[in-house]
């Protein structure tokens, strides 16, 4: 069984309302959607989200490496991933098509999620299963905050709160921090989880500074809350908050240094950000993970999900929340059949690979 067509689109989904963070705003993500499709007819979808927002590849740079390695997909005969073991037939798939290429991790992270799909759904098996995860459960979600005002920052969290999430992760970083936590605090209630995110833009003595102030808020973690792991290392031996590492975790190698440093207790995982699940696990075997969104779409939002059903398979579970709700912060979709947010609660699709069905005329329209 070969390649027939191999597609790359980007699009771009607009947002409910700007998304404003310490790294700046977003009024719409832009995406690359990865298609493939068999000559049986057979569609195995990834995604690339590039993170030009904190120093990674632009969207340019990403669909022009996956233009590259179109033609080593196009040659590829999948009949193996008919077999008993299509996830091993997948993975060798993916070391030929990126054997001597330096993709970007979002290049990366889409190419594997395709040829993943595509053994799914040639084999017809749940990407979770294939993963060997024991069952698809719903994954419990964090609601995201964006920078505001502290009053419509109370507003937003008590409206996630009533939609059933108990979770909130606010981003921080860009001023009056502590008076926008205690205002999130008071609209969540005391037994609601209160994480907080500054992308990587606090100093060491602001970060330390600022979370004195909000420990006693009774905060669940903060992420990245400085750049380097140095600084990192510094702000941990001063907080009793535990420090999960976002941007300068993407790898094994690196979480295993910054564990050795003392720079975090935890990493925060994203497929575009890391360049997929293969290296997602790497970095699980190392720290204590939970995977989050890069805000992206419906085919990198399943594949998180259905990593996270495998993730802790061989290691215990720390409990948290995942960020994997972020589709709810859309103004659109180009899915048919995607993940549904229910309750505070990430649902799966049913079916083999990703699960995610394309509405055709909603991608034609969010097409760049």
């Amino acid at each position: 069984m070969r390649i027939a067509d191999v597609e790359i689109i980007p699009y771009a989904l607009p947002l409910e309302r700007p998304y404003v963070t310490a790294r700046g705003t977003l009024e719409r993500r832009e995406m690359v959607l990865l298609r493939l499709r068999t000559e049986a007819g057979i569609v195995g979808l990834g995604e690339a989200v590039p993170l030009s927002l904190r120093g990674g590849a632009t969207l340019h740079q990403v669909e022009r490496s996956l233009v590259r390695v179109a033609r080593r997909l196009a040659r590829l005969n999948v009949a193996a991933m008919t077999e008993e073991q299509p996830l091993g037939a997948a993975v060798d798939a993916l070391i030929h098509v990126a054997a001597g290429r330096r993709l970007p991790a979002p290049a990366k992270a889409a190419v594997e999620m395709v040829l993943f799909d595509l053994a799914g759904r040639i084999s017809g098996t749940p990407l979770w299963r294939m993963l060997r995860g024991e069952a698809s459960a719903p994954l419990r979600c964090n609601a995201t905050l964006a920078a505001d005002s502290p009053h419509r920052l109370a507003a937003e969290a008590a409206a996630w709160g009533e939609r059933g999430f108990e979770t909130f992760k606010l981003k921080l970083g860009i001023g009056d921090d502590a008076e926008r936590a205690r205002a999130v605090r008071e609209a969540v209630g005391p037994d609601a989880r209160l994480r907080v995110d500054a992308n990587g833009a606090w100093s060491t003595d602001r970060a330390v500074a600022v979370l004195g102030e909000i420990e006693p808020l009774g905060i669940e973690l903060v992420e990245q809350p400085t750049a380097t792991l140095r600084e990192m290392a510094a702000v941990a031996a001063a907080t009793a908050i535990p420090i999960a590492a976002d941007e300068s975790v993407t790898s094994a190698r690196e979480a295993k240094r910054a564990a050795q440093a003392g720079a975090c207790r935890l990493a925060t995982v994203k497929l575009s950000k890391v360049g997929g699940i293969g290296t997602a696990a790497g970095i699980a075997a190392e720290l204590p993970v939970y995977l989050s969104s890069s805000l992206d779409g419906p085919v990198g939002i399943a594949a998180a999900a259905h990593a996270a059903q495998a993730l802790y398979r061989d290691r215990d579970d720390p409990g948290l929340a995942h960020g994997l709700a972020t589709q709810e912060l859309f103004g659109g979709t180009i899915a048919s059949v995607e993940c549904e947010v229910r309750e505070g609660f990430l649902h799966l699709p049913e079916g083999p690979g990703l699960g995610v069905e394309i509405d055709e005329r909603a991608l034609e329209r969010h097409r760049l």
